[in-house]
């Protein structure tokens, strides 16, 4: 997201130079949106900045599954029609250089339309062979189960919030498990460098390790469910490096503990942030 929507995001060369080293350090998922740019002039630079890493990365790119979102226009509104659906779903495999998208997900819900007929939409975009597959994304467990009759085995993936400070995503986390989805926590970095107790206990057990703390939370993430497929953002080649690490991290029970029962910070907000 970083790569495309910030205002003082890196060049091209840097941005590609970022995304071949998550591919270098073994990431085979990487996840982008249309809007994921500057403003509504420029819809789907990301997705065609990661087309173009992919073509100039030196390795075999049919083992990356790229998953991109559709469902909100800039600046940051909702549109969830399955009319945009359609239009938005073909204009992204044309900016991956697609023939089908591997992983199509609803980016938001849209208050405007009944849940079943954005995700409606998907069902249609997999049976018309645009997509592959689709997930949803910033959804409560009633609107997952909505999804998950509407789609049935189209479905493979949810993408919320969730991590060491941010707990929303746990009861979502327990259905996707239920229904045998991937969760995709995203912001899963958020509130490490802060001053709660969740953090300062996670950065406690990094000291002790001698690792980051960045690679703790993401590790923390990890043990918490073989469906987690945590989705950390960077805009450089030696922070997505570290976090590429977590996988080979094994914390001990006593270390998960410690900071899994430390008290959250109520004051912390919940974290929406794409």
């Amino acid at each position: 997201m970083h790569l495309s929507s910030r205002p003082d995001r890196p060049d091209a060369e840097h941005a590609a130079a970022t995304v071949h080293a998550a591919l270098d350090a073994g990431v085979t998922l990487v996840d982008t949106a249309d809007v994921y740019c500057a403003d509504e002039t420029e819809i789907g630079h990301n997705e065609r900045l990661v087309a173009a890493a992919l073509r100039s990365w030196s390795g075999d790119a049919d083992t990356v599954l790229v998953a991109t979102k559709g469902g909100l226009v800039r600046p940051w509104d909702f549109r969830a029609t399955p009319e945009h659906l359609h239009a938005a779903a073909r204009a992204s495999a044309q900016a991956l250089g697609v023939e089908a998208i591997g992983l199509y997900q609803l980016h938001w819900p849209d208050p405007s339309v009944p849940y079943a007929e954005s995700v409606g939409a998907l069902r249609d975009l997999v049976d018309d062979g645009v997509v592959r597959t689709v997930g949803v994304s910033n959804v409560d467990v009633a609107k997952l189960d909505i999804a998950a009759e509407v789609l049935g085995d189209r479905l493979v993936g949810v993408q919320n919030p969730f991590s060491v400070e941010d707990r929303w995503g746990e009861p979502m986390l327990r259905r996707t498990e239920e229904l045998g989805l991937a969760f995709l926590p995203y912001t899963p970095l958020a509130g490490v460098a802060e001053s709660g107790a969740r953090a300062q206990a996670t950065r406690e057990v990094a000291a002790e390790l001698g690792v980051s703390p960045q690679r703790v939370a993401l590790a923390w993430l990890l043990a918490h469910s073989p469906a987690v497929v945590a989705i950390p953002g960077s805009t450089r080649p030696a922070s997505i490096t570290d976090s590429a690490g977590a996988a080979g991290l094994e914390l001990s029970a006593e270390q998960i503990g410690r900071i899994t029962d430390a008290p959250i910070d109520p004051s912390r907000p919940t974290t929406f942030a794409h």
